[in-house]
């Protein structure tokens, strides 16, 4: 059948990634400091998730993210989340508190999902 691809929230962030060597908080692509529009999209026809992030101002995509499974996702001040991977720490700056809350919430839900017994990827491995 038609995947069927749903976003599940959407708030306006500004991207960030922790640069090592200066210990600060840098825009995730140089120069592009100022808001996206964050959504995270679920795709239920093999239940995965990504968070996708594209600038308000002229549309360009700055983060497109898979989110796996066991990703520890910390809410480090009411309006800044972060998680990091093997390569990058990943830092979301978010308009209002509001925002946050509503991007959190469908975060949860997601790792919530990929970790429940059925949940990624559904039935894959039982068809023979």
């Amino acid at each position: 059948g038609a995947t069927v691809v749903q976003s599940i929230c959407q708030a306006r962030a500004s991207v960030m990634v922790y640069d090592d060597a200066s210990k600060k908080w840098v825009p995730i692509k140089p120069g592009q400091q100022g808001f996206s529009r964050i959504n995270i999209y679920h795709n239920t026809t093999n239940n995965t998730f990504r968070v996708v992030g594209v600038k308000l101002q002229d549309q360009q995509v700055v983060i497109n993210y898979s989110i796996v499974k066991g990703l520890k996702y910390n809410q480090a001040t009411p309006t800044f989340h972060q998680w990091r991977d093997a390569r990058q720490v990943y830092g979301l700056n978010f308009a209002s508190k509001e925002e946050a809350t509503t991007f959190s919430n469908a975060m949860l839900f997601a790792l919530n999902v990929l970790s429940s017994p059925d949940g990624g990827g559904g039935n894959q491995g039982s068809q023979h």
